[in-house]
């Protein structure tokens, strides 16, 4: 991967793709009433809760194309706070975004998705692999896996993010969820969310057993593999259809991104093997080892790593 192309904007690290009005302008929004914001670091099961909410939000009837999809549930600090603030936007917010670099608000309903950190390691470096040109030779596991624990991929250090939101995992507005729940019971927990989002969502879900198959079904990884079958780029330029649309000045910027499209190296969209435990079909002995160091120094103050206890992590 090109890890030189990540900017920093105020101590975050992000794609070229970011523009740094709309990421500042993210960091200033200040959530309102009834503002749900799903919140996770890169690969961690953003894509997938992100559309069981929106399913939920509209009982199964989610926007289809890729742009207006954006639009009603926007990725904050890709569009600005301006797409947060859209009168016509109905949908949850979406963020990577560190706590210490968003505004917590007690108004709004936070939900968290946390990610053993081996899973994750490997999906980012798939993503992060087919957003890379051809022109960069060194695409290697080993060096991302150096990056990573390094803090030096996009967003910075995965320890970092999760702390944070640890911290606040029995906040009365925040649900925390594991990704590994969520995939060994996707139900249960798709029916916790609803009762999240709130009261009505859940009774609406649980006196339509035909809605709530429908809304499992959408989300079940084959039909989202089919539902998100495209990368960041065509993700972008979906929202660049739209632009004779909708005048939105987040639009216009991304419009104006210089720069021709290369040919990328093979990786993965927004949706891969969503498993768990892919890790050990990467990870050498060696790299288990300086991680796991890596994992004994970032919480050595924190019990954070019980969350994964049932796994079988090394």
């Amino acid at each position: 991967m090109n890890f030189d192309s990540l900017k920093d904007i105020d101590d975050v690290l992000f794609l070229d793709i970011f523009s740094e009005d709309n990421v500042r302008s993210s960091m200033k929004y200040e959530p309102r009433a009834g503002d749900v914001i799903i919140v996770t670091y890169p690969k961690c099961g953003t894509t997938w809760t992100q559309y069981i909410v929106s399913n939920i939000l509209t009982k199964a009837n989610v926007p289809s194309h890729p742009g207006e999809y954006m639009l009603y549930t926007p990725f904050i600090e890709l569009l600005g706070s301006e797409a947060a603030m859209n009168p016509s936007r109905k949908g949850p917010l979406m963020t990577h975004l560190p706590l210490k670099n968003m505004i917590f608000s007690k108004q709004a309903k936070y939900i968290y998705v946390a990610r053993n950190p081996y899973d994750c390691c490997v999906s980012a470096y798939y993503f992060l692999k087919g957003l890379t040109p051809k022109s960069h030779l060194d695409v290697s596991f080993e060096t991302f896996v150096q990056n990573f624990i390094s803090g030096k991929v996009f967003y910075g250090d995965y320890f970092d993010h999760l702390l944070g939101w640890y911290k606040l995992r029995n906040e009365p507005n925040v649900l925390f969820i594991l990704y590994e729940q969520l995939k060994e019971e996707t139900e249960k927990w798709t029916l916790k969310i609803a009762e999240f989002l709130g009261k009505e969502h859940c009774t609406a879900l649980r006196n339509d057993r035909t809605l709530l198959d429908k809304i499992l079904q959408l989300s079940s990884l084959e039909k989202m593999k089919v539902t998100f079958n495209y990368n960041a780029h065509d993700r972008i330029q979906g929202l660049l259809e739209l632009s004779s649309r909708h005048s939105l000045k987040f639009l216009d910027k991304l419009n104006k991104r210089p720069g021709k499209i290369e040919e990328m190296h093979e990786g993965a969209g927004f949706v891969r093997k969503g498993i768990i435990g892919d890790w050990r079909n990467h990870f050498t002995s060696k790299q288990v080892d300086i991680t796991k160091e890596w994992i004994a120094k970032k919480t050595s103050a924190s019990d954070v790593m019980l969350l994964w206890s049932a796994y079988d992590l090394p």
